[in-house]
C-alpha cells in the first residue's frame, strides 16, 4: 500500500511539474503566449488595487495607479519584442495599449480635477479618514464630529461663493465635479457604516454630523451641477433623449484604439454602399412577393406574419433548431455539446423593451414580447418587429455561432486575453448574418427581406451613429432615418436610438456590428476561399484566441510578424 502510495505520489508531481511546465511555454498546445504570467499579474494586481482604492476621483487612487501602469509599463517593455512569437507580439501590443490608455485617462482626470480644485477641495478631508477606516484605526469621536461639522460649514461658504463668482464649467468638468462629490460622499458613507455601533461613542458623537454633511454633500453636487455652461450640452430635439456626442476629433482617437484605419467619413461611405446593396436585394425580393418595387408593402406583410401571444419563445425555439441543423450539415464550426446544452431564454420586462425592444443573446436567449402591461399599439409594434423573419435572421447571432458560443469558448481558451472590443464581440456574431446569407441560409423571399431588415439596420447604426457623434444629426433625425429607410416600427426605432445614445455603450458600439463583420468576412476571403484553411478550421481557429481587434486575429492567423511601433493599416473593404 505504502509503495502504491508512493507511486502515486511520484505520478502526481510528474504530472504536476509537466503541467508548469508546459504552461510556461509559449505553444498552440498550452494555448498560452510569453506574455501570460504579465497579463494575469496585469489583470490580478488592478483588480486587488481597485478593491482597496475604491474611492473614485481621490487624490490617492489616481498616484497609485499613475505609478501602477506606469510600472507596468517598464515591466512589459523589458520583454524582448522581436523574439516574440506572433500571439506573444499581439499580446504585448494590446497589453501595451491598455496601459497607455489608462495612462490617458489618468492625465485627463488630473487636468479635470485641477481645474476644478477650488471648487472639489472643502471635503478633501474625508479622503484620509476613509483611509484610516480601511484599516479600522480607532478614530477620535469628538474630533470627527467637530471635522465633519467644519466640512459642512466650508460646503456652506462654497455655495455662496459659487453663487457669487457664477463660474461656467464644459459639461465634461460638471460630470467630473459631480463624480469627485459622490466619491466623497461614498467615503463619507464608508467611514460611517464600519464604526457606526461597533464604536459607541462614534455613534453618539458623529451620528449627527454625518447626516447633515451627507445631505450637505447632496446639495452642494446639485449646486456644482447647475453651474453646467448650457452651451455644451446637447439640447432636447423633442425626443426625449439626451446624450452626449463627442466629435469627430475623439472619434477618430477611439477609432485607433480599436485599430479601425478608416476616417468617420469613410466609414459612413462603407455603410452607404453596403444599405445600396441591401436596397437592390430587398428590391428583388419585393418582386417576388409580387409587390413590385414597393419594398414597404412586402415589408408590412412580413410583419404581420408575428406569432400569436404567448408563443414567441416556441418560435425562437424552432428558429434556433433550424439554425444549428444549417450549421451542423454544412459542417462549419465544432459546437461542444454542453454548449449547446446550457443555453436558456428568459423575457424581457416591459420597462427594458423601451431600450431594448429586440431579442438579447448569449448564455441566455431574452426576448422582447408584449406583456399585459403594455397598450394596444406597444404591442402590435412589438409583435409586428420580432416576427419569424425577422427573429430567423438573428437567432444564430445571439445563440450560436455567436455569443452564446463566443462567450462559452472565451472562457476556456486564452482566458486571460481580456481585451474585449465590440468590433469582435458584436462584429463575429454579424459576420454569421453575412455567411448565412451568402449561404442561402435564407428560404424564401420573405425570409430574405427579414435578414435584409437587419442588414439595412447595420449599416444604418454607422451612419446615424456617427452623424450624431460628429453634431451632424439630432436623435430624432436618427429614429426618423430608422423608420423610412429601414422599416423600424417607431417605436421601436425610439427604443434603438435611446440604447445607443442613453445606454450603457460606448460611441463606437453600434457601427462596431458592421465594421467588426465586414472585419471577418475580409478574413474568411483571405484565408477560407484562397483556400489557405477550411471553413471549419478558420471559425474553429478565431473562436480559440478570444476576443481582441480583429487585425490582431488576422496577425496571428496568417503568423504575421509585427513591429513594436505598430499602426493599424489594414485597409478592409474593397468594393
Amino acid at each position: 500500500m505504502k509503495k502504491l502510495s508512493k507511486l502515486f505520489f511520484i505520478a502526481s508531481l510528474f504530472l504536476t511539474s509537466g503541467h508548469l511546465t508546459i504552461a510556461q511555454q509559449p505553444d498552440n498546445q498550452s494555448g498560452v503566449t510569453e506574455l501570460y504570467d504579465f497579463s494575469v499579474n496585469l489583470r490580478a494586481d488592478y483588480g486587488s488595487l481597485s478593491r482597496f482604492y475604491s474611492i473614485e476621483n481621490s487624490p490617492e487612487r489616481r498616484l497609485r495607479f499613475e505609478n501602477f501602469f506606469k510600472d507596468q509599463l517598464s515591466k512589459l517593455e523589458k520583454f524582448n519584442f522581436n523574439k516574440l512569437s506572433t500571439g506573444g507580439q499581439v499580446d504585448y501590443l494590446l497589453q501595451k495599449r491598455y496601459i497607455e490608455e489608462n495612462l490617458f485617462d489618468l492625465s485627463e482626470e488630473e487636468k479635470e480635477v485641477t481645474q476644478l480644485k477650488k471648487w472639489i477641495n472643502p471635503a478633501e478631508y474625508l479622503y484620509e479618514l476613509e483611509k484610516k477606516r480601511r484599516r479600522g484605526l480607532h478614530l477620535d469621536s469628538e474630533k470627527v464630529a467637530a471635522d465633519l461639522n467644519d466640512i459642512a460649514k466650508k460646503l456652506k461658504v462654497a455655495t455662496d461663493e459659487l453663487k457669487k463668482e457664477n463660474p461656467t464649467f464644459s459639461r465634461e468638468l460638471t460630470r467630473r465635479a459631480e463624480r469627485t462629490i459622490r466619491g466623497q460622499k461614498r467615503a463619507l458613507n464608508s467611514v460611517y457604516d464600519f464604526y457606526k455601533g461597533y464604536d459607541p461613542q462614534f455613534t453618539w458623537w458623529v451620528t449627527k454630523p454625518y447626516e447633515v454633511l451627507d445631505k450637505a454633500l447632496d446639495d452642494y453636487s446639485k449646486v456644482l451641477s447647475a453651474q453646467v455652461d448650457k452651451s455644451t450640452l446637447p439640447k432636447d430635439d423633442g425626443s426625449g433623449i439626451i446624450g452626449n456626442p463627442i466629435g469627430r476629433e475623439e472619434l477618430i482617437r477611439q477609432l485607433k484604439y480599436e485599430m479601425i484605419p478608416y476616417s468617420p467619413e469613410q466609414l459612413v461611405e462603407i455603410a452607404n454602399k453596403e444599405f445600396a446593396w441591401a436596397d437592390a436585394e430587398l428590391l428583388k425580393a419585393s418582386r417576388e412577393m409580387g409587390f413590385g418595387n414597393d419594398w414597404r408593402a412586402a415589408q408590412e406583410k412580413v410583419k404581420m406574419s408575428f406569432v400569436p401571444e404567448g408563443h414567441q419563445p416556441e418560435a425562437m425555439l424552432k428558429l434556433y433548431n433550424e439554425s444549428v441543423d444549417f450549421l451542423k450539415k454544412n459542417n462549419l464550426l465544432t459546437i461542444p455539446p454542453i454548449a449547446e446544452e446550457t443555453w436558456r431564454m428568459s423575457m424581457i420586462s416591459p420597462a427594458r423593451q423601451l431600450i431594448s425592444p429586440f431579442f438579447l443573446g448569449g448564455e441566455t436567449l431574452q426576448i422582447s414580447y408584449p406583456t399585459d402591461e403594455m397598450n394596444h399599439e406597444d404591442k402590435l409594434m412589438s409583435m409586428r418587429g420580432n416576427n419569424p423573419h425577422f427573429s430567423r435572421a438573428t437567432v444564430h447571432h445571439e445563440l450560436i455561432a455567436g455569443h452564446h458560443l463566443q462567450g462559452f469558448m472565451n472562457n476556456r481558451n486564452k482566458e486571460y486575453r481580456s481585451y474585449g472590443t465590440p468590433f469582435w464581440t458584436e462584429g463575429w456574431a454579424l459576420y454569421w448574418e453575412l455567411l448565412l446569407w451568402d449561404m442561402d441560409f435564407p428560404q424564401s423571399p420573405e425570409d430574405r427581406i427579414g435578414m435584409l431588415f437587419w442588414r439595412m439596420h447595420r449599416s444604418a447604426r454607422i451612419i446615424f451613429s456617427l452623424n450624431y457623434h460628429l453634431g451632424e444629426w439630432t436623435p430624432q433625425q436618427c429614429i426618423d432615418f430608422l423608420v423610412d429607410r429601414v422599416g423600424h416600427e417607431r417605436a421601436n426605432a425610439e427604443g434603438e436610438v435611446r440604447r445607443s445614445f442613453e445606454g450603457n455603450y460606448g460611441p463606437l458600439y453600434q457601427l462596431a456590428y458592421m465594421t467588426g463583420g465586414l472585419q471577418f468576412y475580409e478574413l474568411k476571403k483571405e484565408l477560407v476561399d484562397s483556400g489557405k484553411m477550411t471553413i471549419k478550421e478558420f471559425h474553429d481557429a478565431v473562436l480559440k484566441e478570444n476576443s481582441m481587434p480583429v487585425e490582431m486575429v488576422r496577425a496571428i492567423l496568417t503568423n504575421q510578424r509585427l513591429k513594436k511601433d505598430f499602426k493599424s493599416s489594414w485597409m478592409f473593404y474593397n468594393k
